[in-house]
């Protein structure tokens, strides 16, 4: 019997507009029915995801800023901040890495130091509480994690350059632009982990959903592990099931099909 279900969401639950398919209000509600718990597993914040599910942010779970922060009904699971001396490292690295921009997420909102066009466009698909500032070193409070633009491909130039800090923070690509760092060990996967802990769900009922490498852990720790059809080669690999493309539907077809064990036709 499946008691979690977590799932990314650009490129997986998603489409490739940004939209949530017309089915899932409906199939959420049954969920519900059933006391399966729902989660939005995602390098984007915390506030954009209650606002991306306002109507029913009240009774989601939300792992947000890649499995920095964690909630339930509004209420704090667990947070995992970035030591603040790794934190200024990164945020220096990056500075010296061309046509690179970077976000600092803490648990209040997020902060830039450049207003470049095309960088504040993408940081406001993701970050719907951010603020331009001077430094970022100058941030206070918790850091969640360290985010790069990176225009020229963040698997194959930032996730590069950071090679020799690697020991010290954890590197997970979250998209062909965006390298997102964290404290050493966390992950989407950790959060899954601390979810089931806190919760009492196990491993054989946990479903979860991912088309990226950054969804590469949390695919680790659940029995029902889907990587879409769209999915990063190294994840279809690891993953034990497939789901069809987020164009398609993938995510809600699974759930209906497996789950609700409605047979639908897409």
């Amino acid at each position: 019997m499946i008691k979690l279900i977590a799932t990314d969401m650009d490129g997986t639950l998603l489409n490739s507009r940004g939209e949530l398919s017309p089915n899932f209000y409906n199939v959420f509600k049954q969920l519900k029915e059933k006391n399966i718990i729902f989660a939005a597993a995602s390098g984007r914040q915390y506030f954009t995801l209650v606002e991306n599910f306002k109507t029913v942010s009240d009774d989601m779970l939300f792992i947000a800023e890649n499995g920095t922060y964690i909630a339930y009904r509004g209420k704090e699971i667990a947070v995992h901040p970035l030591d603040r001396r790794v934190a200024h490292q990164l945020i220096e690295k990056g500075r010296t890495i061309e046509d690179v921009y970077i976000v600092l997420a803490t648990s209040k909102g997020a902060y830039i130091e450049n207003a470049d066009e095309d960088f504040v466009r993408e940081v406001n698909k993701y970050y719907v509480k951010c603020q331009l500032i001077d430094d970022l070193l100058s941030v206070e409070g918790d850091i969640l994690k360290v985010t790069i633009c990176d225009f020229k491909g963040a698997e194959h130039n930032s996730y590069l350059a950071y090679e020799d800090l690697r020991s010290k923070a954890q590197m997970s690509v979250a998209g062909d632009i965006w390298l997102d760092i964290m404290a050493n060990g966390v992950n989407k996967g950790k959060a899954i982990e601390d979810i089931q802990q806190q919760l009492g769900i196990t491993y054989e009922e946990t479903m979860v959903f991912g088309d990226y490498l950054n969804d590469f852990e949390m695919l680790q720790k659940a029995h029902h592990s889907y990587a879409m059809a769209n999915a990063h080669p190294s994840l279809k690999k690891i993953a034990r099931f497939s789901a069809k493309s987020n164009d398609e539907d993938g995510v809600i077809q699974k759930i209906k099909e497996v789950v609700l064990k409605q047979d639908d036709e897409y």
